[in-house]
């Protein structure tokens, strides 16, 4: 059984529960091997690597809340200094191999970020001979191993906590619903490994075609699927900028009632707040990091900056207070993989985490459902490793 470590010092702010997350210390001894020597007396060469430069739109706002956080974070941590040189990988992994090899250069000892899968892979292969670990932004755990590990919420994590959540409630038989697409298929995977791991059976899959026909087509042999199985539940990969609307209406309309067969969702179904107002996602489970934490983070982020955090900003000020608990510690060996692995794990910005052996990482995660168009949480997040879902 695994617990997080208290943290070693507090400030009494209103940003108390955001600022626990620099303070953890790893409970662990970190051992030697897959990461440089430091020396913990002196300033840590940090690299952060952002997509300011891309010509996607809204790429530069990004980049520019990620340096925020991560600078929000570097000033929640007690005792420790941390200096952060930024690189800007225009969203490309060419870019991103030459600022990554550039930052090694200039001293870094470990990098932060990028944000997509194709520039964190490039940027990891091009510091690998340097024993330079890379924590990216993604959430594409196909490119995690190595000295690749994400940060970002993949869908194995969310599978696993539903999955789990929805054996602890007596639901025995679940039909998997997935787009045909990459990401579809990716979430259709992670659903079945969490079934094939619990006592949830997988009473059947359908597939659909991203597309208004594909969903009206899917919804017959959905209810065939339901009745001949007497499946008890639903998990649908579908998204609220997607798919979900549509199902959330045919499927009750159908005869597959939310009210006898429980709708279970692989992504956020809180975000836009206009899909609250759908009368087919009522009672229906998804999972979110704990709330009060986002919150806090939220708002701290405002206070400090004058305007919202970007969704995935987060992720730097977790790598950063990671960076931060373990270098605390006064140990030369703190950024090695065996290090940054310990199984006890960080406190984010949106609850407790933890990064893996094989590059991926898991996250608290609290289930919530919607009630009267707001959201209710209903399984809190764990707070600690030992806690639900783990």
């Amino acid at each position: 059984m695994f617990t997080v470590c208290k943290p070693v010092s507090k400030l009494a702010k209103v940003a108390a529960a955001l600022t626990t997350a620099a303070f953890l210390a790893a409970c662990e001894p970190s051992g030697l091997g897959g990461g440089p020597s430091i020396n913990t007396s002196k300033p840590v060469p940090v690299a952060l690597l952002v997509p300011r430069g891309s010509a996607q739109s809204g790429d530069a706002a990004l980049a520019q809340s990620l340096e925020n956080a991560a600078r929000l974070a570097m000033s929640d941590l007690p005792n420790v200094q941390i200096d952060l040189r930024v690189y800007d990988t225009a969203g490309n992994p060419n870019t991103a191999t030459a600022v990554a090899q550039q930052a090694v250069a200039d001293g870094a000892k470990i990098i932060i970020g990028p944000v997509y899968a194709q520039a964190a892979n490039a940027a990891g292969l091009a510091v690998l001979s340097k024993n330079v670990n890379v924590l990216s932004f993604s959430n594409n755990a196909s490119i995690a191993g190595g000295n690749v590990f994400v940060l970002g919420p993949t869908f194995d994590n969310t599978a696993n906590r539903l999955v789990n959540y929805a054996s602890s409630q007596g639901k025995v038989n679940t039909v998997v619903v997935h787009s045909n697409d990459a990401a579809g298929q990716l979430g259709r995977s992670a659903i079945a490994n969490a079934i094939a791991n619990s006592r949830v059976n997988n009473a059947g899959t359908v597939a659909y075609d991203r597309s208004q026909q594909g969903v009206i087509n899917a919804v017959p042999t959905i209810k065939a699927t339901v009745d001949s199985t007497g499946a008890d539940s639903i998990f649908l990969t579908a998204t609220t900028a997607g798919a979900l609307p549509l199902f959330s209406q045919l499927l009750p309309e159908a005869g597959v009632s939310p009210a006898t067969t429980q709708f279970i969702g692989l992504t956020r179904w809180d975000i836009p707040p206009q899909t609250l107002e759908l009368p087919g996602v009522q009672g229906g489970w998804f999972a979110l990091p704990d709330p009060s934490k986002a919150q806090a983070y939220r708002q701290r982020y405002n206070a400090t900056y004058g305007e919202a955090p970007h969704p995935i900003s987060g992720l730097a000020y977790d790598g950063i207070a990671a960076i931060g608990a373990l270098v605390s510690q006064g140990k030369s060996d703190a950024l090695t993989a065996s290090a940054l692995t310990q199984n006890a794990g960080f406190q984010g910005v949106g609850g407790i985490f933890r990064l893996r052996p094989d590059g991926t990482n898991e996250r608290g995660l609290a289930v919530a459902t919607i009630q009267n168009k707001q959201v209710v949480v209903i399984d809190p997040a764990p707070q600690s490793f030992s806690g639900a879902g783990f």
